[in-house]
Formats: C-alpha cells, sequence, structure tokens
C-alpha cells in the first residue's frame, strides 16, 4: 500500500474526568476528513499516545476503522520496547487499520543494529504496511538515510514520516511523509507523497492544496507559515487542541504531563487563528 496525501495526527479527546472522549473522537474524525484530511493517525504524538492504554488505543482504531470509510486509518502502534509494539501491531491488524507508525525505540537508544531488528520483528508480526517515524528530537536518535534504505528492504516497511529538519531526501522502496507542517512543501518537492500533519486539523483543506496545485505549493506554504508558527508556541499537542477549543471543538485538556497552554501562549493562538480568518467562522 502506498501513503500519501494529507493524514492529520488526530488529537484524543478527554471528558472532565480526564476519560477518551469517543463521541468527541468520532465528530472529529468526520470533521477531518470532510475539510482536507484523506486520512488520520490514531494515538500518535499528537494524540497523545504515550499516557494511553492499550485498551483506549484499541478502541479508537476500532472507531476510526468503522467511521473512516475509504480514508486511510494509520494505527500509533509504536513505543520502545519491541514486544509491546509486537502486540499491539497484532492486535491493530486484526481491527482491520490500513498501517501502522512505528516510532524509533526511544530512551533506549539502540545501536544500528537494533534499530534493524526492532522494525524488523514489528514488521513480520502484521501482514500491513509500516511507517518508519523519525522523529530525533524525541527519540534522541536519528535514523540516517542510509539506514533508511536498509529498512526499506524489510517486507512491509513502506514509507517513513520524516520529522527532522535536515537531509530530507526521497529513499528507494519508501514513500516520503512530511512529518513537520513547515517541512511538508519541501517534501513534496523532493517527491515526497504527503504528510502527517497537524495543522490540516485547522487548515486541511489549505493544505491538501499544496499537493493538488503544485504551483500554487509555496505561495499556500507562505500564506499559512504563521499558522504552522502557531501550533508549535509550546510542545504539541498543546498548541492544536488549545486552537480546537476556541474554534468549538470539544477535546477536553490534558493528561499529565502535558498541561494547559500559558495565557501568553493561547493568546498568540488566539491571535494567529484571528488573522486568519479561522475564528470568524465560529
Amino acid at each position: 500500500m502506498s501513503f500519501g496525501g494529507i493524514i492529520t495526527a488526530i488529537v484524543t479527546p478527554f471528558d472532565s474526568d480526564g476519560r477518551v472522549n469517543e463521541d468527541a473522537f468520532v465528530a472529529l474524525l468526520h470533521h477531518l476528513l470532510e475539510n482536507g484530511s484523506d486520512g488520520v493517525v490514531v494515538a500518535g504524538t499528537t494524540g497523545e499516545g504515550s499516557t494511553m492504554t492499550d485498551e483506549e488505543k484499541l478502541r479508537l482504531f476500532e472507531l476510526a476503522v468503522a467511521e473512516a470509510a475509504d480514508a486511510t486509518v494509520i494505527a500509533g502502534t509504536g513505543s520502545n520496547d519491541t514486544g509491546h509494539s509486537i502486540e499491539l501491531t497484532q492486535r491493530a491488524s486484526d481491527l482491520g487499520v490500513d498501517g501502522m507508525l512505528v516510532v524509533a525505540p526511544y530512551y533506549n537508544k539502540p545501536n544500528r543494529r537494533g534499530i534493524v531488528a526492532h522494525f524488523s520483528a514489528v514488521a513480520q508480526a502484521t501482514d500491513r504496511p509500516i511507517i518508519v517515524y523519525n522523529i530525533p528530537s524525541r527519540c534522541v536518535i536519528d535514523i540516517p538515510n542510509d539506514l533508511l534504505a536498509e529498512l526499506a528492504q524489510i517486507d512491509n516497511i513502506s514509507a517513513v514520516k520524516q520529522a527532522r529538519f535536515e537531509q530530507i531526501e526521497p529513499i528507494d522502496g519508501m514513500d516520503l511523509l512530511a512529518g513537520n507542517d513547515d517541512t511538508l512543501a519541501e517534501c513534496l518537492d523532493r517527491g515526497g507523497t504527503g504528510g502527517i500533519c497537524v495543522a490540516s486539523h485547522l487548515v486541511g483543506r489549505e493544505m491538501r492544496r499544496m499537493i493538488d496545485e503544485p504551483a500554487q505549493r509555496h505561495e499556500i506554504n507562505d500564506q499559512l507559515r504563521e499558522v504552522f508558527a502557531a501550533m508549535a508556541v509550546t510542545v504539541n499537542p498543546i498548541p492544536v487542541k488549545t486552537a480546537l477549543r476556541m474554534l468549538g471543538h470539544d477535546v477536553g485538556g490534558f493528561r499529565l504531563p502535558m498541561v494547559e497552554a500559558s495565557p501568553e501562549e493561547a493568546e498568540e493562538i488566539r491571535v494567529v487563528l484571528d488573522r486568519h480568518g479561522l475564528l470568524s467562522a465560529v
């Protein structure tokens, strides 16, 4: 399976007691698919997957598959525990997701042979395609391009979500997906097939135009720069959840150690939303 288009790393709504709000999740899913998203990643970084239980994740995978019709559903099944990733990948496969997003093992800091062994083991646990998630800012380790090329030779590994900012290059045998909103244009220019995005919660239709209208790509990118910057005023997913609430979406709060935006951060987000004309639609 080839991955591409605008795939939104959907936030996980919580209710006032901190439980997963399934109704709000389904409502947000439909909103995204109606506004530029070609699919979603469930329980990724933006979805606060690191503070969700396996059962919570599996329930959202199940809901997304049931509600997404023909849209792509990618399950965040990676962790720094290979055995845990294998189990979650197998269970997500049984639920019918289209693929898995598997992050580079964090904290353990494996060497090259360990990285290859980790992704090989997870890939062997499913017949669904695997997206390698390379995000050195969170995982400490960076998977260099030559090692990505080696991983591309493993059956079922079909794409990379590239969340580094340098040396963004297409890898033979892998779809290239932007892992940062502000590198989407660059990835597309270099032959990438799309991105796994955050700001697409807010400006999904415009981001989709960057794929559909390549001649206008950089003009659109320039128009969205301040939105992308606002989504980085503090650690993800604090800004995007704050923005979604401002736009009337019932996404709730955060699970510790994520905390609310400061008043200054929230005001910076509000100003950008207003300037971009998003608040006027509320």
